[in-house]
């Protein structure tokens, strides 16, 4: 299964960063999610909001995924991270068509 971190560095991983501007994050990514039998399929920068960077990446079972988020999160080298899972355009039929057998299940606020 797909997902995407997206996550700003703090300024201390930016200091670091900068003192040693070749160290590679994808390596230390990488190490990570062949831990949890996942993969990276890319990594980037980013500098909306900060400098940072946006993660997708494949794991076989999806609570490795918030897992991940987690280890990352706990190092204290990255800020505001967000979580997402990423969907096929197959994968989302399938999810509407869930929605439409279960669309009769639910009642809106004020009917």
């Amino acid at each position: 299964m797909l997902f995407c971190i997206t996550a700003n560095y703090t300024p201390q991983a930016i200091n670091g960063l900068m003192d040693n501007p070749e160290t590679s994050r994808l390596s230390a990514v990488q190490h990570l999610l062949e831990a949890a039998g996942g993969r990276v399929v890319s990594l980037y920068s980013t500098a909306a909001e900060g400098p940072g960077a946006l993660l997708i990446f494949d794991v076989p079972d999806p609570s490795l995924a918030p897992a991940i988020g987690g280890v990352i999160a706990g190092s204290g080298s990255v800020q505001n991270l967000k979580l997402m899972r990423l969907m096929t355009p197959e994968e989302v039929v399938g999810i509407r068509k869930k929605a439409a057998q279960l669309r009769a299940a639910y009642k809106p606020a004020g009917k």
